[in-house]
């Protein structure tokens, strides 16, 4: 058996490092390690409740729309205050422009060009994968990037700038409009669903939402050559590569449920673990046996838990805590979302494969689809010259908790005040459901677990499988070790 660390990873938001134990040309274990400790939990202990909108987006710089809404429900439960039409189709739409530029980058800037490297050279789609997606150089960066930059006006008409916006607000959103910008607003939505009909998919949106089960994606996917869409390039090399056979995980899915409207969900809540069960919130805890903390022997639900470092602890290997919602081991992202949502693509290539690379990519790219009609119609039913935000008085001994998804998956803050200031804030982000340490029973994380019998080519020493399946979670490492 031989042991190699792989790290620090290119195109990975934050610091990444993938002990791996091979034998046989597989890897046979796998200890995925957070090197930088952040602490914004310790940051926000004392401060007034309302400074976690401040702080608490400044976790990360390209998911900070993500934190700053679970922030923002997290004080709406403190406070009891609730949101008016108007403010949670504001917010909705925010949170969605950066969650879809998230799913957009990762594909075209993240995860595509490891499809370039020279390893490929012999395969037949490599010059057009090379011409397309190769770092820098490629035709995508070109195109794709102002397509986003487009896309993401959104976000300074609603919000007046990205990231760290101060827009999100408990009882809605600081920013109303006018009937000029709800037009702006649509216009560049239309522009954006032209890129993706013509370049991304090469199809119309509602064509791609519409295809149901593997036979009819294959279907389409045959409908036209490779290279007449990205969607369709991806597929043709995830057929070649067989990358529905790599970095399966544990096949338990987990989703908090997103873009709230009216009392419903656009995305549902739940779990799916061999069928769809309700979510209970109080089954999730975080254990700290594997990771360079000091607290309880037992794991702790957020309201209760502790994020105090303590280099000297013999079992530990990172920085990431170990959630697990009722001890076990979930799966996050927007393969869960759409697994639990119950989209029938999604569910059924899971039945066939479970939770791999192709999938997670697929889910992604299905859900940029579907969010971005949603979008559409939200803009719409925005009302000009009508409230946007309601307020309330934090009271002075107060918990509450905010459930988001984050393009990465499963995001949610817990806070208690007493005496009007924060007493305890833990955050657990998806990455750190995804990339989590073992746990007391050590048991792997699901990144762990997905690593397991990837394949390492003679003389690799950055095994390029563990890479894809790395990327396949789109990971963010400054959320994970807040």
């Amino acid at each position: 058996m031989t042991k190699r660390i792989v790290g620090p990873f290119n195109r990975v938001e934050g610091d990444l490092e993938v002990h791996l134990d091979i034998e046989d040309d597989h890897v046979k274990s796998a200890r995925v390690n957070s090197p930088l400790f952040r602490g914004f939990e310790q940051i926000l202990q004392g401060k007034d409740p309302m400074d976690a909108l401040v702080y608490a987006p400044r976790i990360c710089g390209i998911c900070s729309v993500s934190q700053s809404v679970a922030a923002a429900y997290a004080l709406a439960k403190a406070q009891g205050v609730t949101m008016p039409e108007n403010g949670e189709l504001a917010t909705n739409l925010i949170l969605a422009n950066e969650n879809i530029a998230d799913h957009f980058t990762h594909f075209y800037l993240f995860f595509m060009p490891d499809f370039a490297r020279e390893v490929y050279a012999q395969e037949s789609w490599y010059e057009s994968v090379t011409k397309r997606f190769k770092a820098v150089t490629g035709t995508a960066s070109k195109d794709a990037l102002p397509a986003r930059t487009e896309f993401l006006h959104i976000m300074g008409i609603l919000a007046g700038k990205w990231p760290h916006s101060l827009a999100i607000q408990p009882g809605g959103t600081t920013r109303a409009i006018e009937a000029q910008e709800r037009v702006r607003i649509a216009a560049i939505l239309a522009q954006f669903r032209r890129y993706l009909e013509t370049t991304l998919f090469g199809d119309q949106l509602e064509t791609i939402i519409a295809l149901k089960d593997n036979d009819q994606l294959k279907a389409w996917a045959n409908e036209a050559p490779a290279e007449t869409s990205d969607f369709r390039l991806f597929l043709h090399i995830a057929d070649s590569l067989d990358l529905d056979k790599l970095g399966r995980s544990v096949d338990s899915f987990m989703s908090y449920g997103v873009y709230s409207r009216d009392g419903s969900q656009l995305f549902n809540r739940g779990l799916w673990k061999d069928g769809i069960h309700a979510l209970n919130i109080e089954d999730i805890t975080e254990d700290l046996s594997h990771s360079w903390m000091s607290g309880n022997d037992e794991p702790q639900h957020p309201y209760t838990g502790i994020t105090m470092p303590d280099i000297n602890i013999v079992e530990a290997y990172s920085w990431c805590k170990a959630p697990r919602l009722d001890g076990q081991v979930v799966e996050v992202g927007a393969l869960a979302r759409q697994q639990v949502n119950g989209h029938p693509l999604i569910r059924a290539l899971v039945e066939e494969s479970g939770g791999n690379v192709r999938n997670r990519v697929i889910a992604r790219l299905l859900e940029i689809a579907l969010v971005l009609v949603e979008m559409e119609n939200w803009c719409r039913h925005l009302k000009p010259k009508e409230i946007f935000c309601n307020h309330a008085v934090m009271p002075e001994v107060t918990q509450g908790y905010g459930l988001v998804e984050a393009a990465r998956g499963s995001l949610g803050h817990w806070l208690t005040v007493k005496q009007e200031r924060i007493n305890n804030y833990q955050i657990i982000a998806p990455t750190t459901w995804n990339f989590s340490p073992r746990d007391s029973n050590g048991i792997p994380g699901a990144l762990e677990q997905a690593l397991v019998n990837a394949p390492v080519r003679n003389g690799e020493k950055d095994p390029v499988s563990v890479q894809h399946i790395v990327r396949s979670f789109d990971p963010c490492m400054v959320c994970t070790v807040h």
